[in-house]
């Protein structure tokens, strides 16, 4: 594939424009627990599946969680361990309603989508508050040394199941999960072309600094897309820009910067859509992704 220019829309003005509409083919909204193993040898993880009518086989999406993790504020502060046998409030049913929507989203789309818990089988679903980076706690689930193991094992899952096209898996990360998808992606790039690989990757509002990614220069293999609200509250979208557009390798890397647009744009609740920069960044990120990823999935 040719090496593409990156695309830095900071200036643009995005239009509001409706979201997508439902496809026909959309199955059952409540996703299905699965559990599958973590690349790092020993973690068996949680995964919540949606899966699209018919048979397959489809095109499939991981997805990973940001820092508060895969479930509800109203019912996460007392989680700690989400694992077989094990009851707890931090379940399918209570995924937050970012989740759930780009869950819904994507099986309505015609893709097989795993959204992957690497907190709740670690004791740590509960997640985790603004600016605690640093807290030490996190180290068992670092966005650098860690989560893009559980992306890896999550892949050799999915791409294995009848329903999947396995040349045809795609990559989705928010926020610290987005981090550890540019640093999936950057492990991809760095090991032999063996085994099941991740053919592209959507990132949202990841944090892009020495501590949150693996390469000082980011060079993927697979096309990357990359979108960024310009009034980002906790991670910069300068640094992210900057380091996106200096990126290498062979797959192209776009950048899409929202004007007043903050951190977690596209959470559906009414505190952020009540901004409206996160409506007219959800509404655009939502009619685009579906056909970014069809373009590469033929």
């Amino acid at each position: 594939m040719p090496r593409l220019a990156v695309l830095a829309l900071a200036a643009m003005v995005v239009p509001a424009v409706a979201p997508a509409a439902t496809h026909p083919k959309h199955a059952d909204a409540l996703a299905r627990t699965v559990h599958f193993p973590s690349a790092d040898g020993h973690t068996e993880l949680v995964g919540y599946l949606f899966t699209p009518a018919g048979p397959g086989p489809h095109p499939a999406i991981v997805m990973l969680h940001g820092r508060a993790g895969p479930y509800s504020s109203n019912v996460n502060a007392d989680c700690t361990l989400v694992a077989p046998q094990h009851d707890s409030p931090c379940n399918a049913s209570t995924l937050s309603r970012r989740h759930q929507m780009w869950g819904e989203y994507w099986a309505a789309h015609g893709y097989v989508a795993v959204l992957v818990d690497s907190f709740g089988p670690r004791g740590r679903a509960h997640g985790y508050g603004r600016f605690t980076h640093d807290d030490p706690d996190r180290d068992a689930v670092n966005e650098r040394t860690v989560r893009p193991l559980d992306a890896e094992g999550a892949l050799a899952w999915v791409a294995a199941r009848p329903d999947v096209l396995p040349t045809r898996v795609m990559l989705q990360g928010w926020s610290n999960g987005g981090s550890t998808a540019l640093n999936t992606m950057q492990r991809q790039s760095d090991r032999a072309p063996a085994g099941a690989r991740f053919r592209a990757a959507l990132v949202f509002y990841p944090g892009c600094g020495g501590k949150a990614v693996v390469a000082a220069r980011f060079q993927p293999d697979a096309p990357v897309w990359a979108f960024l609200g310009s009034d980002d509250e906790e991670v910069s979208p300068v640094v992210c820009d900057r380091y996106l557009r200096a990126a290498a390798g062979t797959g192209p890397v776009a950048v899409t910067t929202y004007p007043g647009a903050t951190h977690d744009f596209d959470d559906p609740g009414a505190t952020r859509q009540a901004v409206p920069g996160n409506r007219a960044a959800k509404d655009d990120a939502m009619a685009r992704v579906a056909d970014l990823l069809d373009a590469v999935a033929r």
